[in-house]
């Protein structure tokens, strides 16, 4: 548990944006106005549910409008409350500005624990929900635009799509009111997997950084570096399954509701998630070793700390026994600000959370574009390309013919060269490239200026100036 003096994250949001802003020359009003949440609406309303009446609680916060529509998500758990959301939007027009994605900050939540209503019921208490803020625009695709969140997914995002479009039968591009969704509801391929696939290239880019990893003690590539997860949830999950799979990382260890499991050979991630699924937790996965109090496993040797899941699990009741030279914040605010000061002091390079789980806003900036245009990304260009690359592919063969047995084509090439872009590849290029171009900002700024110790800190700087540079060209 964290000490009693623990800022709330709310709290530590504010103390960070304070940190960047003193090294900052802004005018203090526009400093208040950036800091300021524009609004927040609290919805309470009623659904029959098992032949009574049952009053639900729900938020929708705007932080701000320097850019419109406002993006974020909804999610839907007993926690949710005010500060949190109020705190969390906040956290979306840093992480919007940053990648340059072109919304304002806004998130959602609802206080409900989706494990205790079944789908019916579920979908019952959305469209509802939906309802309530679609009617005040707080859902629309020009003003507001939600996005899956904790306790959230492409299902709950079809429901309200669909209710925006029974409520607006006459607009065009009903679907842009949400992201997210189904492919067949209008979503885009490779936004499942998007926020961990964002933590993955943002891992990349950090090792391409040679001063970065000098500074985290760090040396060679992905390939072999002992990672440990918290929360095989959908980003825990894709961001192990394809350092795993493609970078050659060994997953260590794995944090779950029901305890950890380690082992030092690596673990199925594959495997481990497909037993969650069926037996509703880590216990009993074999060929692991099974720990009661799964946090402990947050202290264990390692090469690279993964917290994917809630607010606050490094905290300054453990931030001086973490041992991870890297910690990579795949969910929101997993560092409070007292624990960010501690591993600062002990040398930890932190990788902020409005980075790197950016991948989610970036694929859902693409699914957006998509639905207002109304054509999915590849289908113009993409046999096209590959019949300018037939041309290439035919005087290579002339002269693989000519040549003989003295150079040939590799075996794979033709087919690798020759396959066109489609939009799973056009996704994962745009959000790699997003990634590589929001990276390079926050380390040019943390790098080049000796008063800025960390990337949160330069994170916080680049994305600031950006709000400033918006407000100001409004005439602010």
């Amino acid at each position: 548990m964290s000490p009693r003096n623990e800022p709330s994250f709310r709290e530590s949001v504010d103390l960070m944006f304070n940190r960047a802003v003193a090294l900052m020359d802004l005018p203090p009003g526009l400093e208040e106005k950036i800091r300021v949440c524009n609004a927040t609406y609290t919805v309470r309303f009623g659904v029959r549910l098992r032949g009574q009446i049952q009053t639900f609680v729900g938020y929708r916060s705007v932080h701000s409008e320097h850019m419109e529509p406002v993006k974020g998500g909804i999610r839907y758990a007993p926690s949710v409350n005010q500060d949190e959301v109020e705190a969390l939007a906040a956290l979306m027009t840093y992480k919007c500005a940053l990648v340059e994605a072109p919304f304002g900050g806004s998130k959602g939540g609802l206080c409900i624990d989706p494990r205790q209503y079944d789908e019916h019921e579920l979908e019952q208490i959305t469209r509802r929900f939906a309802y309530e803020l679609a009617k005040r625009d707080l859902i629309h695709p020009s003003q507001n635009v939600p996005a899956p969140d904790m306790g959230t997914g492409e299902r709950e995002m079809a429901w309200i799509a669909d209710q925006y479009m029974r409520m607006n039968t006459t607009d065009i591009n009903g679907r842009a009111c949400v992201t997210g969704k189904p492919i067949n509801a209008g979503g885009i391929q490779g936004r499942t997997e998007a926020t961990g696939r964002g933590v993955q290239y943002a891992l990349r880019e950090f090792f391409r950084d040679t001063r970065g990893m000098e500074k985290a003690g760090m040396t060679g590539s992905l390939d072999g570096k002992r990672v440990i997860v918290q929360g095989l949830g959908n980003v825990g999950f894709h961001a192990a399954k394809f350092l795993a799979e493609e970078d050659g990382s060994k997953i260590i260890g794995i944090i779950e509701r029901d305890g950890g499991i380690y082992s030092a050979d690596g673990l199925d991630v594959e495997g481990v998630r497909n037993w969650i699924v069926k037996h509703g937790g880590v216990t009993g996965f074999p060929d692991a070793t099974h720990v009661e109090d799964g946090a402990v496993l947050l202290e264990e040797e390692c090469d690279i700390l993964i917290p994917a899941a809630l607010e606050g699990v490094i905290n300054l009741g453990n931030a001086e026994r973490i041992k991870a030279p890297l910690i990579i914040e795949a969910a929101n605010g997993p560092v409070t600000a007292g624990a960010d000061e501690v591993l600062r002091k002990k040398g930890c390079i932190i990788i902020p959370d409005m980075y790197a789980n950016a991948g989610g806003v970036t694929v859902s900036y693409f699914e957006w574009v998509k639905n207002l245009s109304h054509i999915r990304f590849g289908r113009m260009q993409r046999r096209q390309e590959e019949a300018r690359h037939q041309l290439v592919i035919d005087e290579l063969q002339r002269l693989d013919d000519y040549l003989g047995d003295k150079w040939s084509m590799s075996p794979d090439f033709k087919d690798k060269y020759l396959r066109g872009a489609g939009e799973l590849e056009l996704v994962r290029s745009g959000l790699d490239d997003t990634m590589r171009i929001a990276y390079q900002s926050m380390r040019d700024v943390w790098h080049d200026r000796a008063d800025i110790e960390d990337l949160r800190t330069a994170a916080y700087i680049v994305s600031i100036e950006k709000v400033a540079a918006s407000y100001r060209a409004k005439g602010l």
